[in-house]
This record gives structure tokens, sequence and C-alpha cells, in this order.
């Protein structure tokens, strides 16, 4: 048998990598012939560069750059494709979350009204630094609420209150914004390809948007979401009238609290499916073609699943093969449901979320095991009954 191991990251306890490792443990445990062809998966959030570094062989690269919080510093990476010559430019992968992330604020200090995207847009302005022609930006696991204006501003962007005097431009202060001044801004953006991979469709603004849905996951109060919103309102509302770009309802641009909507309007960014892009750059679907089974997975499986995250791209990856694709995970939340694939849990009973994180990687080799002893017991019925 072939098999194609295709699992995201078990968030707060394994790597995609390691995840991957596990679940290639469990299938050789039970069928120690077949072949299990390892692709660490990501959808644009933490593990993004590892996973398309893995499989491209990409230069990884660290910067010292801004933390999400006030005076922080924190080490970021990103990969480094170069370019083939052949009128194929220079490819940077960027993780937000390696700059800007939530895993970055410790629990005490989360607060999207003070954190900033700026150390992001310093990994941008290092990959326009090295010559990139085109920059993916991987937008998953924020700590913040800006609408992208920190970002911006490491690029040269102003804005300015209405006495004239520059703005902080965090997620608190994006209200008090008047004016945007471009006149600074680099103009290596005109010259760059931009592209934002996100694992959601929410737009900025509204029920579903940056603000309600995301802000109080990172720490906001009540009060707090409320003043997000606002500020996100006018900020699109200024980057309409000054910039001439409508981000408002953007598909994606709610997404790592508007950075998707900074980006389309401050770097002329396209949205794509985080995904869906990185299983082209990992040639998934190549991999997938003539195989007997796909496994993915990834740590909880709940009701955004099936809207765009890692296992459901994966599984629709393999249904376009006609391979068949079950999807591993941690803990199946109840009520869960809505995709194409099925879905094995792999806790060997009810237990704590600390007991299952601590020992994940044996519940993952074990789990794994377990199904592919079920799916051949389901294979010789079938086959009994032919």
């Amino acid at each position: 048998m072939r098999i194609v191991i295709a699992p995201d990251k078990f968030k707060g306890s394994l790597s995609a990598v390691e995840v991957a490792g596990a679940m290639a443990r469990g299938v050789k445990a039970v069928l120690p012939s077949a072949e299990a062809v390892i692709c660490p998966m990501a959808d644009g959030g933490e593990g993004t560069v590892d996973a398309i570094a893995g499989a491209t062989g990409a230069e990884v690269r660290l910067e010292r750059v801004a933390g999400p919080l006030p005076g922080q510093e924190v080490e970021a990476a990103w990969a480094f494709l170069p370019g083939t010559g052949r009128g194929e430019p220079s490819v940077a992968v960027i993780e937000m979350a390696q700059a800007s992330g939530f895993s970055l604020v410790p629990e005490r200090r989360r607060d999207p009204t003070v954190t900033t995207t700026l150390g992001t847009g310093q990994l941008v302005l290092a990959a326009m630094d090295a010559g990139c022609g085109r920059v993916i930006v991987g937008i998953g696991g924020s700590s913040t609420v800006d609408g992208g204006a920190g970002m911006a501003r490491s690029l040269g962007y102003r804005f300015l209150d209405a006495h004239g005097e520059e703005l902080s431009a965090e997620g608190g202060s994006l209200g008090e914004i008047r004016s945007i001044d471009a006149s600074g801004r680099d103009a290596r953006i005109d010259t760059t390809e931009f592209v934002v991979a996100t694992d959601v469709d929410s737009p900025l603004l509204g029920p579903r948007g940056a603000a309600r849905v995301f802000a109080p996951q990172k720490g906001a109060t009540p009060a707090q979401v409320a003043r997000l919103e606002a500020g996100l309102e006018n900020l699109a509302g200024l980057i309409a009238e000054q910039l001439g770009v409508d981000v408002a309802s953007v598909p994606g641009g709610g997404a790592a609290g508007g950075l998707g909507a900074g980006l389309v309007a401050f770097c002329g960014a396209r949205v794509r499916s985080g995904v869906e892009l990185v299983a082209e750059m990992t040639s998934l679907a190549g991999l997938t073609g003539g195989a007997d089974l796909v496994l993915t997975g990834e740590g909880s499986y709940d009701g955004q699943t099936a809207r765009g995250k890692t296992p459901q791209g994966v599984a629709d990856i393999a249904a376009a093969a006609g391979v068949p694709c079950v999807i591993v995970a941690g803990r199946v939340e109840e009520g869960a449901d809505g995709g194409t694939a099925p879905v094995f849990c792999v806790a060997p009973g009810p237990m704590s979320l600390e007991d299952a994180m601590r020992d994940a990687g044996r519940h993952v080799a074990r789990g794994t095991a377990r199904l592919m002893r079920l799916l051949l017991l389901m294979a010789g019925s079938s086959g009994g009954g032919s």
C-alpha cells in the first residue's frame, strides 16, 4: 500500500512534522511494508514556513523584528526560494505568527488594543531587501486586531490624527486616524506580487468580522470589541476614501485581525486559500495520485474545519484524485460536521486536555495504528462478501 500522510499541526503539542512522523509510526506498526509518503501541511498559520521549506528545500532565514507587544523583540523565521533564472522571481514565505502571533503574548498580557503587526511588516521589508519579487504572507494565529496598520507603518505609510500627529496605529488607536499618508511608502511594493494565505473567509467588519468573532479569543473585553470594530470601520472608510480600495467586504479580509484587508489595501495583495496554496507548493496533488489512502488531521476537529482548514483541503484533493481519505484528530467537537471525509479520534478514551497534549505523540501513533486495523478489518469484510 502507498499511504500519503499530510496532517496539520496539533496546536500546542506537536508540529505538523511531528504529527506526520507519529502517524507514519502507527501505519508501520500495522503495515510494515506500506510506503508512507510524508507531506506535512499548513493553511497559512503556524507551521507554514516549515511545511513549505521541508517540501521545497527553501532556505530558512531568521530576522530580529518587533514582536506584537510594545517594546518586544522576537526572532522570526521566513523561507527564501531563489528564482529559476527563467523569469520566475525569488519567493518569500512569511508566517505572520512568527512576528505578531498569539503564542508570543503571555496570557496575562493578551490585549488586542495594544498589539501590532509592525514586525510582520519588517519581515516583508527583509523579503524585498533579499530581492523577492513574490511575497506570500500566511496570516493565521495572530494576536492582533490592527487592520494591518502596523505592517503598513513598516512599509512607509503614516497614520495621522486630527492634529496631523503620527499615531502608532495599534488596534486601540485606529478610531483616532483621520488621514493616511502614503507619500513615504516603499516603492518596491509596486513591483512585488503579494499573496495572502488564509484559512478563513471572514470579512473585515460585521458579526463575522475581525473584531466581533476573533478579538474575544485574543483577550478583548466587550467594550474593547466595540472599540476595535469602530476603529476598523474608520480605517476601512479612510482606505476607501483616500486609497481608493474597498476592503470592507473582501473575503478573508478579517483574517488575522484585519491583516488580510491591510495587505490588500496597502500592498495590492490577492487573497487565497492557505491550504490550497501550500498544497500547490508541496505538490500534494502529485503525491496523492495513485495512492491507496490519504491520512490528514489536526489537533481539534470542530465546526471551522470544513470551512477552509487543512484537513478539509487535503480531503478535497484526495477526493479529486479518487483516493479515500480519513481525518485524524486529537479531539472531535460534539456536533461538528459538514466535512466530506470521515473523522477518527486518536484519544484512547476520556482524558483531560493536559494529559492528551502531554502524550500527544504516543496517542497519535497508537490511534493511527487502531485506525489502520479497523480499515483492514473493513476491507476484509468487504472482500469476503464480494
